[in-house]
């Protein structure tokens, strides 16, 4: 429960980072996933404790592409900074494959390789949680609504598995996921 606690606590300084546009996300984001891995491990939620190698590497990403600027067409913003931007028409065929892709592979693999009690709801959250965190270190505001709908699933989620903490962090996010994304539109016309 302390090991939750703490958890809980990184994840909303986390929250606050990330509504901000800080580029300091991502040392929480860091932070935030080396101990939920234990976490979801004793909860015997497999993905969600793989998934947290994944933010440690996107985290890393994060941090350099919001540093450098760089998008993907190459563009660099003058100041270095990435901008708050829409994601690309030409990218959302790419982003819901890959979605279903993850989706697909996560929940074959609890089912197939793992004792989870869970696997199409860990699973759901986790595929998501990808194109979430993929689409946050491109600073693509409709992140905002992959996040929402993140929440709120995960939310639920950890009710079922009596993490009463964290559940209450995830609801906290989906609140705050509303309040980011007016935050960010309003920030990306000031750009």
């Amino acid at each position: 429960m302390t090991l939750e606690l703490l958890g809980t606590a990184v994840g909303i300084i986390y929250l606050w980072l990330e509504y901000r546009a800080s580029i300091y996300l991502w040392i929480a984001g860091i932070i935030m996933p080396a101990i939920y891995i234990f976490i979801y491990y004793d909860a015997g939620l497999y993905a969600d404790f793989g998934i947290n190698i994944y933010y440690l590497l996107i985290a890393l990403y994060g941090w350099i592409v919001w540093k450098t600027g760089f998008t993907l067409s190459g563009k660099k913003k003058k100041s270095g900074e990435l901008p708050i931007s829409h994601a690309p028409k030409r990218a959302w065929p790419r982003i819901v494959a890959a979605y279903i892709a993850a989706q697909l592979f996560i929940t074959y693999i609890l089912i197939n390789y793992t004792d989870s009690t869970v696997p199409i709801a860990d699973s759901f959250t986790t595929a998501l949680s990808i194109i979430g965190m993929w689409m946050l270190a491109r600073k693509y505001i409709e992140q905002w609504w992959v996040w929402c709908i993140v929440d709120v699933a995960s939310s639920a989620l950890y009710i079922h598995k009596e993490l009463y903490f964290t559940a209450a962090l995830y609801a906290v996010y989906a609140i705050i996921a509303i309040f980011g994304y007016r935050k960010w539109k309003k920030m990306m016309h000031n750009e």
